[in-house]
This record gives structure tokens, sequence and C-alpha cells, in this order.
């Protein structure tokens, strides 16, 4: 059933040209599903301390993961056509929506868990995405889109993933106040 709720909250997964890659984005959801007990992916709150601080209860995971796909295929598509950059597109579209599979983990509702005050974002997803047997370029991925690892981006399927992930937070952010710098 978990594959399914995968396949149905991101259809962006049908984009993936490699079979096998496509195959352990979802096994890699569907494991951090079953291992949280989540009942509706649907449901899982973006960024349950931001949410708070800027009163926006509404938003969701899986509209944040959608909007950092939509816009790092936007960026790579871009640099495809514009620069001879060696790019691989499946990465891209893997990666984004993987990128936030720790969340999974690292909330219990609005709550914080032990996993994301001692471990913090986003070594729970690294563990996932080793578990679905993905390649080490999406767990790089995985580490390097936040700031709250050392871990910088090495690739330019990460760098896109991370500046990709920071406008979609910032739009989110935007929504309550007027000023970004001072979130």
């Amino acid at each position: 059933m978990s594959e399914d709720a995968v396949r149905t909250a991101f259809p962006e997964l049908d984009v993936i040209e490699d079979d096998d890659l496509r195959a352990g984005v979802v096994s890699a959801w569907a494991t951090a599903i079953a291992e949280n007990n989540i009942g509706d992916l649907t449901e899982v709150p973006w960024l349950p301390p931001t949410q708070r601080e800027l009163g926006l209860d509404d938003e969701r995971l899986v509209d944040h993961v959608r909007d950092v796909t939509a816009g790092a295929v936007a960026l790579a598509e871009m640099l495809l056509e514009r620069r001879e950059v060696d790019l691989s597109l499946d990465t891209v579209i893997a990666g984004a929506l993987v990128h936030d599979v720790s969340k999974l983990a690292e909330f219990d509702g609005m709550n914080e868990t032990k996993i994301y005050d001692l471990l913090g974002h986003p070594y729970y997803g690294v563990h996932v995405v080793a578990a679905a047997d993905l390649p080490v370029e999406l767990a790089h991925i995985v580490l390097s889109h936040t700031s709250r690892t050392t871990v910088e981006p090495a690739t330019i399927e990460a760098e896109v993933v991370k500046r990709a992930d920071e406008v979609a937070a910032a739009a989110v952010r935007s929504q309550a106040i007027d000023d970004l710098r001072t979130a």
C-alpha cells in the first residue's frame, strides 16, 4: 500500500527514465513510511519548528518535495539547454524526490523527535537511501542540501537540488514575512 501512496504523492517519479532508480526512490519512501508508522503521507508537515514560528500550519512535506523537484528540473533543463554540462536529469529528479525523506523520522505530527534533536536533518535520509540501494550520489544530495551538515555539494546535481530547496523554502517563508532576511 505505501508504494502506491508514494507513486500517487509523487507523479514526478514517472519522469525518471531508469527503472531501478525509480523503484529505489519509491522503496526509500515506502521504507520511511513503514518505519515511522505514517498513515497518510500527504498529511506530513513540511518543517514544524518553522511552521510554528511563522504560523504556517498548513504547509505539507509532499508539496515542498514536489516544488523542489519542479524547481530542480527547471534549473537542470536550463543548464542542459544553455551550457555544456555533464548532468544527469534522472539523478536530479531522484535526488529532489528523496532530499527530505528523513522528515518522516524527524517529526511526529508537529513535534520534533529524538532523531531531529540528536541527529538532525538529514542523517536518517542517508540511512533510507542506502537501505533502498540507491546510488551514493543520492546520499550525497541528501547530505549536502542543508546547512545542518558540513557537507557541501560536490556535483552539479547536488548543487541544483540544494538551490531548488532553498528557493522553495523561501517561497513558503515569504507567505508569512515580507523580508526574507529576517527568517
